[in-house]
């Protein structure tokens, strides 16, 4: 759903993980930073925007001791590559779950293969020719799921021959209205 146009330096999930190979309740804590967008600043606590998230609330969602959360964001400073990643993630609110109250309209997609280029353009394409307006859309990435999804949320109703129309897009595997 992405294209990587970065260079061999960059760090790719999988490289993130490997450096956390030996334990695997450390890249459990790294799985959540990156899913929720969490940054760890230079005293090592781990932030949402200017909000600091406990290490006991950390170590609880993800079932580990709370010194393995200490000693993740300790490597994490400890690595030049990991700081600057760990310290500019951010998150993005989603619309997803408010869609029903704001009278908003919510697709989810899986695809086949989430790396083949054009899904979000021609999705969005097909939406925007209808006249919806497309209020956001989020693509989870492949590196951090096993079926990554593309969410669609609009104004108004979404036509039925509209989702029949996405739903025999090549590329998809299955939709959800939400």
């Amino acid at each position: 759903m992405s294209e990587d146009g970065g260079s061999d330096e960059e760090a790719t999930f999988d490289a993130i993980m490997e450096k956390f190979a030996d334990s695997p309740s450390q890249q459990a804590v790294i799985r959540l930073l990156l899913e929720r967008g969490f940054s760890v600043n230079d005293e090592g606590r781990v932030v949402s925007g200017g909000i600091e998230i406990p290490n006991t609330g950390i170590a609880r969602e993800v079932d580990v001791d709370r010194r393995v959360v200490d000693a993740t964001t300790d490597a994490i400073l400890d690595d030049d590559q990991l700081r600057r990643i760990f310290q500019n993630i951010s998150a993005i609110p989603s619309l997803m779950d408010l869609a029903p109250v704001l009278d908003l309209s919510a697709l989810a997609i899986t695809v086949r293969d989430a790396e083949e280029s054009g899904i979000v353009a021609t999705v969005t394409g097909a939406i925007a020719d209808r006249g919806l307006s497309i209020r956001q859309t989020i693509s989870e990435d492949p590196e951090f799921t096993d079926q990554p999804k593309l969410y669609v949320i609009t104004d108004g109703t979404i036509p039925g021959d509209l989702l029949t129309e996405i739903r025999d897009m090549p590329f998809v595997h299955k939709i959800e209205l939400r």
